[in-house]
């Protein structure tokens, strides 16, 4: 992704700018002006894209990474390989239990709605397109890999879990993209940031696991 392009989009389509208001670390979101990808510290990198439900950190390039593994050594005796590797090893079924539950927690339909934050459509559809595609080759490969037919099939405490919060989440980030907007036609309007931030709150709370 070219970085000014991926730079306008991410600041659009998350709340960073409202993340960096918040007094929750000891450092600032960025090293400087947070003009490139380069300025921006790694914790408001992750909490965003948890806030918008991206959760991206977690799972880009998981299935990029297997689809070229599986291009260099056969689809057939790669996923067998792979597939072996997560029968033997105690590290790549944490990595992917860890990442199990992150794409658990994800909703690309939520997140499109702060995806349309973006005022340049156009860069929009390229960026958001390219995260879903990637998305998409993910989940194919974490199935094909783990022989499940749906996420948290083997965690069925958390399943139920994810099922009794997420529909509180979904609300909240709902909320927050109406309260973006707001803020961004007002940016003095102390309310909605207030507001914003309260939703910040929840959803973390929510999530448990931030960034």
């Amino acid at each position: 992704m070219e970085s000014d392009g991926f730079m306008q989009y991410f600041m659009e389509a998350t709340p960073i700018g409202a993340i960096a208001k918040l007094n929750i670390g000891s450092r600032p979101a960025s090293r400087k002006s947070l003009t490139s990808i380069k300025d921006l510290r790694a914790i408001p990198w992750v909490f965003s894209w948890s806030q918008s439900r991206v959760m991206l950190p977690g799972w880009y390039g998981f299935g990029s990474a297997v689809h070229a593994f599986l291009d260099a050594h056969g689809e057939d005796a790669g996923l067998a390989q792979l597939r072996a590797l997560h029968q033997a090893s105690p590290f790549f079924q944490v990595m992917l239990s860890n990442m199990e539950q992150v794409l658990a927690k994800a909703d690309l339909e939520i997140a499109r709605r702060y995806a349309a934050l973006v005022g340049d459509a156009a860069l929009t559809d390229r960026l958001f397109g390219r995260l879903q595609a990637e998305h998409d080759k993910t989940l194919a490969a974490f199935f094909a890999i783990t022989g499940q037919q749906k996420l948290l099939e083997t965690n069925p405490t958390l399943a139920r879990s994810l099922d009794t919060r997420l529909p509180y989440l979904d609300a909240l980030n709902l909320l927050q993209v109406e309260l973006l907007q707001r803020l961004r036609e007002a940016p003095d309007d102390e309310e909605a940031l207030y507001a914003i931030h309260l939703t910040i709150n929840g959803i973390s709370a929510g999530l448990r696991n931030s960034g």
